[in-house]
């Protein structure tokens, strides 16, 4: 089983998950970004999620490449270290790590496009090792 996202972290993130943590981690950023405008579609999609987390997590793991850029790091990275671009250098993209290093994360807007792709961006760098 490719397992690339863990349902501790998932759960964990789901204390948040009125913002919509949960749901960029798994792989949704358009109803993670409507959670966090919509606390959590007022707390009613927050409570159902706690159900969902399982089922978003088997989809997770069936979407996206394991390998050796693992999610959850780089998922805490981003989340608590994102405007100085520790999670960039974590995946090897020293350059882009060291312009979010002096610029606060390319001034926010690279850490919020990190949210919306960073899953893609350790799929793909997971699947680098086997091209």
């Amino acid at each position: 089983m490719n397992d690339t996202h863990s349902k501790t972290v998932g759960y964990i993130l789901w204390i948040f998950g009125f913002l919509g943590a949960h749901r960029f981690y798994y792989g949704k950023p358009v109803t993670g970004t409507i959670w966090l405008f919509t606390l959590g579609l007022l707390g009613i999609g927050w409570l159902i999620d706690l159900f969902l987390i399982p089922s978003m997590d088997r989809e997770a793991d069936l979407r996206f490449n394991s390998g050796q850029v693992d999610y959850s790091v780089a998922w805490i990275l981003l989340t608590f270290l994102g405007i100085f671009g520790i999670h960039r250098m974590y995946m090897g993209k020293w350059v882009t790590g060291i312009i979010y290093l002096f610029t606060g994360g390319f001034f926010i807007i690279g850490v919020i496009y990190d949210f919306w792709t960073l899953n893609d961006q350790v799929s793909i760098k997971n699947a680098e090792r086997f091209s």
